[in-house]
């Protein structure tokens, strides 16, 4: 419930924050990317076999940036929902993403910044460790979802480059789905919601415009040691997103993102549990996209 409180207060300091900003839209910088990549096979007396299939996915990644005298508050909002569907199977999803991350700075002089950084992550829908058959359920919106909050510094030499650093830093996990509750998933104690952790957090982030023609990268490497519980076992997440340009409208995206945790244990397609293991998705695709804002 503290954590809940004070997220709220931080939030709450920010919106105000925001207001007043309105008075003068030139602080502001707002942008971001919007994509959709789809395809579809649809076979029909095909001597060589196969099945039909659709297949979807759309991804949203915006930022909200303000910037004033000795001031900078950076936010982002990253979204991804993607679906494929085979023949008369069951659709699973191939993409389920909600990634959200408010940091307020003031300014400490020479590119430092005394900082609090709140970041969320969860899912939209419902993963399942056996799809098509979708029966032994592994997560759902809310379960699991990660709630850092934390006080720092964070090295911000230009907008394309951020090293955070946090001796101060509170983690929850939230398992809100009773019956992954009561197995005890993402480090719960079994029949608990939350999981309360305290302990260090290293953030970076950078990106590149035009690394070469048309092709902009960015990444993103969070680093999380638990001071109360294991330190040495640290989380790592980290991201590497490409984006190539065809042309206004069409663009192509390649992500990888490598995950580990020792919290989280790794559930086969019979249900079986076993340990902890590095975590590793990759996605192409091809199709529409939209870049607006500056």
């Amino acid at each position: 419930m503290k954590k809940i409180l004070l997220s709220l207060m931080l939030l709450g300091s920010i919106s105000i924050l925001a207001q007043d900003a309105k008075k003068d839209t030139t602080y502001w910088k707002v942008g971001g990317t919007t994509s959709f990549t789809f395809n579809q096979v649809s076979l029909t007396n095909w001597a060589a076999g196969g099945k039909n299939s659709l297949a979807g996915t759309f991804l949203v990644n915006s930022y909200f940036n303000y910037k004033k005298e000795k001031v900078n508050w950076d936010n982002v909002v990253d979204l991804g929902y993607g679906l494929t569907k085979q023949g008369k199977d069951n659709p699973f999803k191939t993409e389920d993403k909600i990634y959200i991350v408010s940091k307020f700075g003031y300014s400490a002089g020479k590119k430092w910044f005394y900082s609090a950084l709140m970041d969320f992550k969860t899912q939209f829908d419902y993963g399942y460790s056996d799809p098509p058959e979708n029966t032994i359920k592994l997560s759902e919106f809310m379960s699991p979802a990660y709630l850092n909050v934390s006080l720092g510094m964070d090295y911000k030499p230009s907008e394309n480059f951020s090293l955070y650093l946090s001796p101060l830093t509170s983690k929850t996990t939230f398992v809100l789905d009773d019956s992954l509750s009561i197995a005890g998933a993402y480090g719960v104690t079994p029949g608990k919601n939350l999981r309360e952790e305290y302990g260090a957090l290293v953030k970076m982030t950078a990106k590149k415009a035009n690394l070469v023609k048309n092709v902009d990268v960015a990444t993103r490497l969070d680093l999380f040691s638990s001071l109360t519980e294991k330190p040495q076992n640290i989380d790592v997440d980290w991201e590497l997103v490409f984006n190539l340009k065809v042309n206004e409208w069409l663009s192509a995206i390649a992500s990888f993102n490598l995950i580990y945790d020792d919290d989280i244990k790794y559930v086969d397609s019979d249900g079986t549990e076993h340990g902890p293991r590095a975590q590793f998705k990759q996605l192409f695709g091809f199709g529409l996209s939209y870049k607006f804002g500056s």
